[in-house]
C-alpha cells in the first residue's frame, strides 16, 4: 500500500507488529484472556450444576464474556427461567417431564427469518409469563412487548427500554443491558446452513458443542413483520462467545481493532451515522471472514491485512445495504436501519476511510501514536513476545480481580451451602488449569463461610448448649479452613463470627492480625498494588501462597445470610430490592466491627475506632473506599454515631448515604433509620 512505499519489505511488518503489541495493551495478552474466560467458566459452571428447577439461570454475555474489559464495553447479562423451554415442534415434547417444564412452541410460519412467535403449550406458576400472554387465531401467545414490560426491574437508577433489554448506565459511565429471554436445548432449523458451512472453521467438537447449548430467544420483534409486539428473535450469544473463544490471539485482537475503529473513528464522522453500525456488525464480519479462509495466515506480522479485509467486507455490505447473520444469512441485520439516504451517507464516509488506505487508523487516539512511530523510525526493534509485555504483577492482579468479579454464589439455607460443595467437590476432579483450580478455592471459602454462618443461626436459635457448642466449633473451624483457602480479607469472617458470638477479645486479636496483614508494602488490595514491593514479598510463589499472604479484598456479605446484627436492617432493605449481596469496602468493615468489640470492653478505645472510620470514610480519595461502596460505607459510619447517641452526626451520614450511587440498593433502610431519628 502507498502508506508503506517508504520501505515496503519490512514497513508493513513493522507497523502490524507495533499495533499488535498496543491492541495487546488495550484488549490484553493471550494469557490475560485465558484467565478472564476461564474464571467466568468456572462460575457459570457452577451455577449451572447447582441450579434448582424453579430458579433464573443468569449468564453474562457481549463483550465481557468474550474476553474484552474496554472502558466502552457494555455489562450483558441474560436472565431466563430454568423451568420454562422452547421446543421446535411437538415431538420435541417428550425430553421433558412436563409436569416441572412449561413447554413453548416456537411458531415461525409468518415471521421473517431469525423471529418467531412462542406459544404457551402448558400451564404457567410463573406470574410475569402469564400477564405477557395475548391470544391469537385461538392460540396463546407470549407477547415480546409485555413481557419486556413484566421483568423490567428498574435495578438502577434511570433505566430505560432498549430493544429487547433493559439498558442504562451505572456510577463509572459502564452501559449495561439486562434481557429476560427463554431457553433453547435445541439448534434452530433456520440455522441448519451454518453446520454444513463449517468445513474449515470452527473445528467440529466446538460445533457439535454450541449445537449441544441450543439458543434462546429475546424479547424484540421485526418491525417490518406482521407481528412485530408478539415476535422473538432468535440469540446466538452462547454460540457467538464459543466462537470468539475459539479465534486465535491475532484473529481476536483483530475483532478488539475493528471495535475501536467503530467507536474512534467510523461513528466520529457524523451524527447522522454514528449509531447505525455496532459492535455486532464488527463481530459478523470478522465471523465470515475467518470461516471464508479469505486472509491466509493469521499472525502478529499480518495483523493489519486482517483488520484490512474485514473493513472492505463492511464496506461492501453497507454498499448492498445486506449484512447477513453469521448463523441465518437470510436474516439482513441491516434491514430496519442501512436503508436510503442513511446507508448512501454511511458509504460515502466509509469509502472515504477507504481510499486513505490503512492511514485511516491514524484517526483513532487509541493507535496513532504506534503507526507513527514506526513511520519515523523504520529500524525500530518491536518485540511481540507476549510473555515480556505484562509483568507477574500484572498477571497476578488480573487474575486476583477477575476472582473476585465471579464471587456472586449467594446459598439461601443450609441445604443450599451443601449442594454448593458437593458440586465444588465433584469439580475438584475435572482437568483444570491453574488459575481454575484457585477460582474454586476461592469460591469454596465463601461458601464455607455462609455454612458457617447459617449453621451457627440455626443452632443458636434452639436454645440447647450442647447443639450450640458443637455448631460454634464447627463454624469455627470451617472459617478457619475458609481462610486457609482465601485471602487476607477471609480473616474478617472469623472476626465477625467472634463478635457474633459475643466472643470480642478473639474478634480484636483476629482484627490486629489482619491489620499487620494489611499493613504490609507489598500488599494487593483490589487493584491498587506496588509491583516492586509486592514482586519483592511474594514473586515466584504459588497463587495460593500469594492470595493467602499478600491479596486482599472488599467484603462481600450474602444477604440470606446474618453476619452483623446491627446490619440486618441494610439487608433485608437490599433482599427488597432483589440484591443479593451487599458489598463493603475491608477497611469500613475492620473499623465497624473493631467498634463494636470495644463496646463492650473499653469505651475509650471504642471511640479511637469511631474515629478512625469517620476519617476513612470522610477523607478517603477512593483508594480503601470505592465510590461504588460510599452508600454502605456512609450508613455504617452513621450507625456507629447513633449507637455512641451522636444523633446529629448519625444523621448528616445518613443523609450523605442517601445521596451517594445505591449500588448496594439498602436505601429503604436509610430512610427508615432517618425516620426512627426524628422520632427520637
Amino acid at each position: 500500500m502507498d502508506f508503506f512505499s517508504r520501505n515496503v519489505e519490512t514497513g508493513f511488518q513493522h507497523l502490524c507488529e507495533s499495533v499488535f503489541v498496543r491492541l495487546c495493551q488495550i484488549v490484553g495478552t493471550s494469557v490475560q484472556l485465558a484467565i478472564r474466560r476461564g474464571t467466568e467458566d468456572i462460575r457459570e459452571m457452577l451455577d449451572r450444576r447447582v441450579a434448582e428447577n424453579n430458579e433464573v439461570l443468569v449468564m453474562r454475555s457481549g463483550s465481557e464474556r468474550e474476553g474484552f474489559r474496554l472502558r466502552a464495553s457494555d455489562v450483558d447479562v441474560m436472565h431466563w427461567l430454568n423451568n420454562h423451554r422452547v421446543i421446535w415442534d411437538m415431538c420435541q415434547s417428550e425430553y421433558y417431564y412436563t409436569e416441572n417444564k412449561t413447554l413453548i412452541l416456537l411458531d415461525s410460519s409468518e415471521s421473517p427469518p431469525g423471529f418467531a412467535l412462542l406459544e404457551l403449550l402448558t400451564p404457567t406458576a410463573n406470574r410475569k409469563v402469564q400477564s405477557a400472554c395475548v391470544p391469537m387465531n385461538e392460540t396463546l401467545y407470549i407477547s415480546s412487548s409485555l413481557y419486556r414490560q413484566q421483568t423490567q426491574t428498574n435495578l438502577f437508577p434511570g433505566s430505560t427500554e432498549h430493544g429487547p433489554c433493559e439498558s442504562g448506565e451505572i456510577l463509572g459511565g459502564i452501559e449495561y443491558d439486562f434481557a429476560w429471554c427463554f431457553a433453547c436445548d435445541f439448534w434452530p432449523p433456520s440455522a441448519s446452513s451454518w453446520i454444513n458451512r463449517c468445513s474449515s472453521w470452527p473445528e467440529r467438537e466446538v460445533v457439535d458443542d454450541i449445537i449441544r447449548n441450543g439458543c434462546h430467544f429475546v424479547p424484540i420483534g421485526n418491525p417490518l413483520g406482521l407481528h412485530e409486539h408478539e415476535e422473538w428473535r432468535i440469540s446466538f450469544s452462547v454460540a457467538e462467545h464459543k466462537l470468539v473463544h475459539t479465534m486465535n490471539h491475532c484473529q481476536f485482537l483483530t475483532y478488539g481493532l475493528l471495535k475501536i475503529f467503530l467507536k474512534e473513528v467510523i461513528n466520529k464522522q457524523s451524527e447522522d451515522t454514528n449509531k447505525l453500525l455496532c459492535s455486532y456488525h464488527m463481530k459478523t464480519a470478522i465471523f465470515w471472514v475467518i470461516q471464508q479462509n479469505v486472509v491466509p495466515l493469521w499472525c502478529p506480522q499480518n495483523l493489519l491485512a486482517g483488520f484490512w479485509v474485514c473493513f472492505k467486507l463492511l464496506l461492501k455490505w453497507v454498499y448492498k445495504g445486506v449484512c447477513p447473520n453469521f448463523f441465518i444469512p437470510l436474516n439482513n441485520l441491516f434491514l430496519t436501519k442501512i436503508h436510503g439516504s442513511a446507508q448512501r451517507s454511511l458509504f460515502l464516509q466509509l469509502n472515504g476511510l477507504y481510499e486513505k488506505g490503512l492511514a485511516c487508523l491514524l484517526q483513532s487516539p487509541s493507535i496513532r501514536s504506534y503507526i507513527t512511530d514506526v513511520l519515523y523510525n523504520p529500524r525500530l526493534s518491536i518485540c511481540t513476545n507476549e510473555g515480556r509485555m505484562k509483568s507477574e504483577c500484572e498477571y497476578d492482579e488480573e487474575l486476583f480481580y477477575e476472582i473476585t468479579r465471579n464471587l456472586s454464589q449467594n446459598p439461601q439455607n443450609l441445604a443450599c451451602c451443601i449442594k454448593y460443595l458437593q458440586a465444588l467437590e465433584l469439580m475438584i476432579g475435572l482437568p483444570l488449569r491453574q488459575y481454575q483450580v484457585l477460582m474454586l478455592q476461592k469460591i469454596t471459602a465463601s461458601i464455607l463461610q455462609n455454612t458457617a454462618f447459617t449453621l451457627h443461626k440455626m443452632y443458636t436459635n434452639t436454645g440447647l448448649n450442647k447443639q450450640m457448642y458443637i455448631a460454634d466449633r464447627m463454624a469455627c473451624h470451617m472459617l478457619k479452613l475458609a481462610a486457609k483457602f482465601g485471602c487476607i480479607s477471609n480473616m474478617m469472617y472469623i472476626a465477625m463470627h467472634y463478635y457474633k458470638a459475643m466472643r470480642y477479645r478473639n474478634a480484636l486479636s483476629i482484627i490486629e492480625i489482619i491489620k499487620v496483614k494489611l499493613a504490609q508494602p507489598g500488599l494487593m488490595y483490589e487493584r491498587h498494588v506496588d509491583s516492586e514491593r509486592y514482586t519483592e514479598a511474594v514473586g515466584g510463589q504459588s497463587w495460593s501462597t500469594k492470595m493467602r499472604q499478600a491479596v486482599a479484598h472488599d467484603i462481600i456479605l450474602n444477604n440470606f445470610v446474618c453476619y452483623i446484627h446491627e446490619l440486618t436492617t441494610e439487608q433485608l432493605s437490599a433482599l427488597q430490592n432483589n440484591n443479593g449481596s451487599l458489598y463493603i469496602p475491608l477497611f469500613v468493615v475492620l473499623h465497624f466491627v473493631e467498634f463494636l468489640c470495644y463496646r463492650h470492653i473499653d469505651t475509650t478505645l471504642a471511640q479511637t475506632a469511631l474515629e478512625e472510620l469517620h476519617v476513612l470514610v470522610h477523607h478517603d480519595q477512593r483508594l480503601y473506599v470505592p465510590i461504588h461502596y460510599r452508600d454502605i460505607s456512609w450508613e455504617i459510619l452513621g450507625i456507629c454515631q447513633q449507637m455512641t447517641g451522636n444523633l446529629q452526626d448519625a444523621l448528616f451520614s445518613y443523609e450523605q448515604s442517601r445521596t451517594q450511587y445505591p449500588w448496594n440498593k439498602s436505601r429503604n433502610a436509610t430512610q427508615m433509620r432517618i425516620q426512627d431519628l426524628h422520632i427520637s
